[in-house]
């Protein structure tokens, strides 16, 4: 758990309302204070504006995907670095590709992941565990 001070921030920015309210609700429980967005246009603005520690995307969303979204991002000075987590059903090795190009940490399958290990990755992504 952590100190109030020192919570991370999380934007989860994913379209499935069933699976970003259950992502926020597995993050809160752990005490992070989580954003979220439906769609790339609404998280962009998010992002830039509360400057989280960690952003989680889908890649296929209305408005704006996320891998544009993403781009849009890396042109802001904080958004350069920002660690990234991909959170997304698409296995097409050019999206990943195009992924790694713009810099993420994690390129995870929805598939293939349990909540926790999203957790735990997120965790040591932002240097909490």
């Amino acid at each position: 758990m952590q100190e109030a001070k020192e919570r991370k921030r999380i934007l989860v920015i994913e379209d499935d309302r069933d699976l970003r309210e259950a992502i926020v609700d597995k993050f809160r429980q752990e005490k992070f204070e989580v954003l979220e967005a439906q769609n790339g246009e609404e998280g962009l603005a998010a992002a830039l504006r509360e400057k989280p520690d960690l952003l989680i995307v889908d890649i296929i969303m209305p408005k704006m995907d996320g891998t544009e979204m993403l781009k849009k991002v890396r042109e802001n000075e904080w958004g350069r670095n920002v660690p990234v987590m991909i959170l997304t059903n698409i296995s097409d090795a050019e999206k990943l590709a195009e992924a790694l190009e713009i810099g993420v940490d994690e390129y995870l399958l929805k598939a293939e992941w349990k909540l926790q290990d999203v957790l735990e990755k997120a965790k040591k992504i932002m240097g909490v565990i």
